[in-house]
């Protein structure tokens, strides 16, 4: 991830502005966050400890921003890497200090730490929050390597709040997360995490007992980093996605794509028994705690009766009632339409009614769940026996 290369050698370069040399850097820097789901998981110790085995390499790195909350140890940890002074800013009759951009990027490092990146400055900076600090010193062509608690994240600030009780206000965007060039998760058991914080190891001995009844909550941390771990196995998967886009036709030389969450798909028809796969399914998806969907493929070319139009619309209600999201394709040739949508929502899992074809007919064409098999070779098939099954 890190570059060895050369300090600028124009020294008039260092008189402008960070946003001014943007121009003069051809390479944009690349970012690493280290996730984590709560205070004291060992984020900035695992930074820290990266940072010593690349300044070992030969790797220029110096330590843009360190919040240790009095921690021996991450104290400790940043010993022998250098650390560039706060930038201070009078606020009244107090004098607070933030991360200086200016000096970083005038010291040009291959590499920079930056603790807490969800945090706010202080009123009156150029820029409100530390990840817009990040993105200038990114664009000035420096790594970064940064921390962050899943409770940060702007999309999962409601479902925090729901689990915890705690309304997280400072917050990043999605897009940090999905635009880091690596999300690493730092994941220790809600037992050990709860060891950590009653040996002082996490806050003042004074907070300890508050903390455990409230946020630290050994129902709470399982939540937290279920959450932090999904989070970082939809990032995997989203960028072998976009991996595999970027290739086109040579997708092969990156092997299969690896859908990491299971995700369920039910194929409904105009036969009374797919109230019951539909059941069936959302059950199945309940299990595996995956998104659900149900899809009916409709052949232009037949004529749906009054009471085959309101048996579909009966099952996409269904389906919403479960969560699920309902598809409706137009399409003459049923196992292409299903392999289509599988292959575009990434399905792991599809339910289907046994087919009642003739055997006769089985023998020509074999049946939908064998053709299905052929098209999709990695996805999972569920064939529920009902007493009227599903037949296309």
């Amino acid at each position: 991830m890190i570059e060895k290369r050369e300090l600028t050698s124009n020294p008039n370069l260092l008189e402008h502005q960070p946003e001014q040399i943007y121009e003069h850097i051809r390479r944009r820097g690349k970012h690493k966050i280290f996730i984590g789901m709560a205070p004291g998981v060992g984020k900035t110790f695992r930074m820290l400890e990266e940072a010593h085995r690349l300044k070992e390499e030969g790797i220029d790195v110096v330590i843009g921003l360190l919040e240790t909350h009095g921690r021996k140890e991450t104290a400790e940890k940043s010993w022998g890497l250098e650390i560039l002074p706060r930038k201070q800013m009078q606020r009244g009759d107090k004098i607070l200090t933030e991360m200086d951009i200016d000096a970083i990027i005038e010291r040009r490092p291959q590499l920079a730490l930056v603790d807490e990146l969800a945090h706010t400055n202080v009123p009156g900076s150029l820029r409100e929050k530390r990840y817009q600090d990040v993105d200038v010193i990114l664009a000035a062509g420096i790594d970064v390597y940064s921390t962050l608690n899943i409770q940060h994240i702007e999309s999962l600030n409601d479902l925090v709040a729901r689990i915890t009780g705690v309304i997280v206000r400072e917050r990043i965007p999605d897009r940090i997360l999905e635009e880091a060039d690596e999300v690493v998760v730092i994941d220790v058991t809600p037992e050990t995490l709860q060891e950590r914080l009653q040996e002082g190891k996490i806050y003042a001995t004074e907070k300890i007992q508050q903390s455990l009844d409230n946020f630290f909550q050994r129902r709470h941390l399982i939540a937290l980093r279920e959450l932090a771990l999904r989070e970082v196995a939809d990032n995997v998967e989203e960028h072998a996605i976009a991996l595999h886009a970027s290739y086109g036709k040579d997708s092969n030389l990156v092997g299969p794509v690896c859908n990491i969450h299971e995700r369920v798909m039910v194929c409904v028809s105009t036969y009374p028994n797919s109230v019951q796969l539909l059941r069936r399914g959302a059950r199945i998806a309940s299990y595996m705690n995956a998104p659900f969907y149900g899809l009916f493929v409709n052949d232009p070319d037949r004529f749906l009766t009054k009471a085959e139009t309101l048996h579909v619309e009966t099952c996409e209600k269904l389906c919403k009632e479960f969560g699920g999201q309902f598809l409706r394709i137009n399409s003459q040739n049923v196992v292409k339409a299903i392999a289509d949508v599988a292959k575009e929502y990434r399905i792991t899992q599809i339910v289907l009614g046994e087919s009642q074809q003739s055997r006769w007919k089985l023998l020509l064409r074999g049946s939908l769940t064998q053709q299905i098999m052929r098209s999709l070779k990695h996805i999972d098939l569920h064939i529920i026996a009902t007493e009227k099954t599903v037949e296309y």
